[in-house]
């Protein structure tokens, strides 16, 4: 297990939404320091958060920020991208991106990152999946988020002979500018921050932030048409 009081904590995409309150989460938490990363880090606005310039899905840029943020003891990957291209309609180089960034783009930190904390003495890797890690719903995002569950899963096998611990982080829709087209229940992003580090503190494997999370993840053992209802009409 993995307190955050006196954690270096880095946070992927951590200037808006989910990213946001993870930083303010974290610091109310008594973390030591929080880079808080974003293409841009004049966007970051924590007074405290040190900004870092990031672009997950660029190697040269993920190596930059390892080399400047050498005391990171808790690494969570938050940055992604909603494409939610269509398998058959979309352009392939849409399907591509979404998995650059949502995929692969946490593999490239994760990569960069696991020595620097494991030099640290050990820690914690939470990835932000999402519901639809489940459900297909979504095109490429469900497939590359499905994906990012998958990584983790086997990266916690991984990473556990060696003292890092990793927490798969799923949520359906969170009130933040992203959603804020979207007509549909939402959970409060601070909350969800809060169950997140939660989750790494106790060391959980997954945490579940949401009713419609819940739901879905024990309707995983049902037959596809429970998920699916369309596949019976």
């Amino acid at each position: 297990m993995t307190a955050i009081k006196d954690a270096v904590v880095l946070v992927t995409g951590g200037s808006r939404g989910i990213g946001r309150e993870l930083v303010a989460e974290a610091y109310a938490r008594g973390a030591a320091k929080v880079y808080a990363t974003a293409r841009d880090p004049r966007t970051v606005t924590h007074p405290d958060a040190v900004p870092l310039a990031l672009e997950v899905t660029d190697p040269d840029s993920v190596a930059a920020a390892a080399e400047q943020a050498q005391d990171v003891t808790v690494l969570i990957n938050n940055a992604g991208a909603s494409v939610v291209a269509s398998f058959l309609d979309s352009p392939v180089a849409d399907v591509r991106r979404e998995f650059e960034t949502n995929f692969y783009g946490p593999l490239l930190v994760t990569r960069a990152f696991v020595p620097v904390i494991e030099r640290n003495g050990g820690g914690h890797i939470l990835n932000v999946h999402s519901v639809l890690s489940w459900l297909g719903n979504a095109g490429s995002y469900s497939a590359s988020k499905a994906a990012l569950w998958s990584q983790s899963n086997s990266l916690r096998l991984e990473l556990h002979p060696r003292g890092i611990g990793v927490t798969g982080l799923h949520v359906g829709y969170v009130d933040t500018d992203m959603t804020a087209n979207i007509d549909a229940p939402k959970a409060d992003a601070g909350q969800v921050a809060a169950a997140a580090l939660d989750g790494i503190e106790s060391g959980a494997y997954e945490v579940l932030a949401d009713d419609l999370t819940r739901r879905v993840k024990a309707g995983l053992a049902e037959d596809p048409a429970v998920l699916y209802p369309q596949l019976a009409q």
